[in-house]
């Protein structure tokens, strides 16, 4: 499988990334190793996570799946096979967040016992801290990297505007750069990033790795009418958000798509993602090993310009 470069992190890539959301949430550590296993297997290496995953779940304190992630790397000894990202910067279960320099060196060592691990191979300001200086975030990082924790930085939901202005600061002082932006981005929420973010990107070598990849479940084609959305924990707000018309007229053109290429609207809205110029790698979690290596088929599958274009035109704002 031909690796993508991770912006100018001089990190290399498989073309999807596995989303450790669901760790320790809707599947147990069990599931989570199987999940893991067949990733690796299939031949990808991207894993994603946060520091704060699952602190929404009743009784969890944040961390549950790196702890999940790091006790499936000391029983597997695959660390080297992979490429470790994480998130630093939303408030966990005691309350610290943002991105002050002494908050990131202590989160930083709590993410490294977590994940049983020495190093970070991407480690994320996880959301805009306008309470903190650019250069206080930066230099948290810039001695990581000097100590060998970190070996790269990303941004995760920034805006155009402040990535920019991190960029600049990092060029006129030395500081490391962000070589990643984790955006939402998926074939219905297309305009927050392609409108200012993308060319962005584009202009300054920024890797993309963006999250919602399959629209927290919807563009997967399982919610269709209001009856669908009690069939998991995300139906409500899929609902609400995205089962509409604009949403209907993108599954449509998927359903007409997947039938092409014999396979699923989930594979298609991936693959149409990956074919983006922008996007290194998108992001998506599997609650099993069946689904992962379905949407894996997504990294071999090749859209033609007519299938993109009726793609693009479907979701047109």
């Amino acid at each position: 499988m031909k690796s993508r470069p991770l912006g100018n992190s001089g990190i290399a890539v498989a073309p999807l990334a596995l989303g450790g959301n669901v760790f320790g949430w809707t599947i147990d550590r069990a599931t989570s190793f199987a999940v893991l296993d067949a990733f690796v297997d299939l031949g990808f290496d991207l894993i994603d996570t946060a520091n704060i995953y699952s602190t929404w779940v009743p009784g969890h304190q944040g961390g549950e799946s790196e702890s999940i992630i790091g006790d499936w790397l000391a029983s597997t000894g695959k660390r080297h096979q992979i490429i470790l990202a994480t998130k630093v910067g939303m408030e966990m279960g005691d309350g610290s967040k943002g991105l002050r320099k002494a908050s990131i060196l202590q989160s930083v060592e709590d993410s490294l016992r977590r994940l049983r691990t020495d190093h970070i191979d991407l480690y994320q300001s996880h959301q805009d801290d306008p309470h903190t200086p650019l250069d206080e975030t930066l230099s948290a990082y810039d001695q990581l990297i000097r100590e060998g924790k970190v070996r790269a930085i990303g941004a995760s939901n920034y805006s155009a505007s402040r990535l920019q202005e991190a960029l600049d600061l990092s060029r006129s002082t030395g500081l490391p750069a962000y070589a990643s932006l984790q955006p939402e981005y998926n074939l219905y929420d297309r305009a927050g990033f392609e409108e200012t973010l993308e060319p962005l990107c584009l202009q300054q070598n920024i890797g993309v790795i963006g999250y919602y990849s399959l629209a927290s479940g919807f563009l997967t084609g399982k919610y269709r009418t209001s009856a669908d959305l009690s069939k998991s924990a995300r139906g409500s707000g899929v609902g609400e958000r995205y089962l509409n018309e604009r949403g209907l007229r993108i599954l449509a053109a998927l359903d007409d798509v997947a039938k092409a290429h014999a396979t699923s609207p989930a594979v298609i809205s991936l693959a149409w993602l990956m074919q983006r110029p922008s996007v290194t790698a998108p992001i998506a979690s599997a609650t099993h090993v069946d689904q992962l290596t379905e949407i894996a088929h997504a990294a071999s599958l090749n859209l033609s310009e007519d299938q993109v274009a009726l793609l693009d035109q479907a979701s047109a704002s």
